[in-house]
């Protein structure tokens, strides 16, 4: 299990890393554009969630909403700066950190059961990595094809909480 918890943190921990390039790589003039912020919010909000033990209990940090649950709302009730999203991004980043940190034989039994989900944890987490990963690719497709720059590849993470 050791093992597994170590791989599993280099590797998610890596695209996190991914994540945060892609954002500190964007022109402050690019931010705005609805696909580039926002699909960074929604991943964001997304690993938050995809990482908590209870998501029927999920609440995000504040100014952050429930929005993302919502169909009806196309987008959050204004745009979310650079910073906001980077604080996000480390409260995430070390919430995946100890959901892996926790893992034993018995908690990677849970489930995660919503009304469309249900797996166990260790699947959960991989989930959730490859939802992040997907947009790390569009976002830097969004910045090479617009502002000619994109985030670094990390083969692994070397942070600890």
């Amino acid at each position: 299990m050791e093992e597994l918890k170590g791989i599993l943190w280099r590797q998610f921990g890596a695209v996190i890393d991914m994540l945060e390039s892609s954002i500190l790589v964007c022109p402050d003039n690019f931010w705005d554009k609805k696909d580039f912020w926002y699909s960074v919010y929604h991943t964001i909000f997304w690993i938050d969630y995809y990482s908590s033990v209870k998501p029927d209990e999920f609440s995000p940090p504040q100014p952050f909403s429930l929005s993302e649950f919502d169909p009806e709302i196309i987008l959050p009730e204004r745009i979310y700066l650079k910073e906001e999203l980077l604080e996000y991004l480390e409260h995430s980043r070390k919430k995946v950190f100890l959901l892996i940190e926790g893992l034993n034989e018995e908690t990677s039994k849970e489930r995660f059961i919503t009304k469309n989900k249900d797996f166990n944890r260790i699947e959960m987490i991989l989930y959730n990595m490859r939802h992040v990963q997907h947009h790390v690719g569009q976002l830097n497709l969004l910045l090479r094809q617009n502002v000619d720059v994109a985030g670094e590849w990390v083969s692994q993470t070397d942070k600890k909480y």
